[in-house]
């Protein structure tokens, strides 16, 4: 008779309690999960969503030299790693609210998947969370008037399924009026999603953002994820 297979239970790495609630690094297997107040966020299994993230800014940016990117949310890296094998992008901003997840890239157990990354010099890491930096309240040296080619945002698992209540106020009216006023002309706006949200296109282009479309991404089973993307007038 043979013994059915039971996989081990994830193994808590770190646990931090901070502004936003907790917090939590586990090891399932091969695999790192990053855990923020009891909702499974993202792990180390693929990161072929993070990579159209970026790469679908990019090519809607047309050629544009050397544009700059703002990474919204650190994660387990593979948006930056995937962003600093490019040699199209110029400055690579990434703002991660979490010290522990920045810390976890530094010198813990995510620091292989960025450490490249984190060396190439185009890279800023800024500590702050996201909506005080595109509202203009993050205090580093020229933050209220900094604006990028592309904005590529990953903080939740999409506009209607937000880590936290306070997000829900980026995918407001005001929020994206604040994150286009971040956007240089012609600049790129890319939100990726747990599923696709057709409220939230409509909300785009209400916010006067162009070509709005979305891109899915095909996962083994279920409705697809999504990257949504929206250009600001030239």
């Amino acid at each position: 008779m043979h013994t059915p297979y039971r996989p081990d239970p994830p193994v808590v790495l770190d646990r931090h309690e901070g502004p936003y609630g907790e917090v939590v690094l586990r090891r399932h297997g091969d695999l790192l999960q990053i855990i923020a107040n009891g909702m499974f966020l993202m792990d180390t299994s693929d990161g072929r969503s993070e990579r159209l993230l970026i790469d679908a800014a990019c090519e809607a940016l047309d050629g544009r030299p050397r544009p700059s990117v703002l990474i919204g949310g650190l994660g387990v890296g593979f948006s930056l790693a995937h962003a600093a094998t490019d040699p199209r992008w110029g400055r690579i901003s990434v703002v991660e609210r979490e010290r522990a997840i920045i810390d976890w890239h530094l010198d813990g157990p995510l620091s292989g998947l960025s450490r490249e990354a984190l060396a190439d010099p185009r890279t800023e890491i800024l500590h702050t969370d996201l909506i005080a930096y595109v509202n203009g309240s993050f205090a580093g040296a020229n933050a209220s008037s900094d604006t990028y080619d592309a904005l590529c945002l990953d903080i939740d698992n999409g506009p209607g399924w937000t880590v936290t209540e306070g997000n829900e106020s980026l995918y407001s009216p005001a929020g994206l009026a604040a994150c286009k006023a971040r956007l240089n002309p012609g600049g790129v706006l890319a939100v990726w999603s747990a599923q696709p949200s057709p409220a939230f296109d409509s909300a785009l282009r209400n916010a006067g953002f162009q070509q709005v479309r979305t891109e899915e991404i095909p996962v083994a089973r279920g409705v697809p994820d999504v990257v949504h993307l929206a250009t600001r007038a030239a």
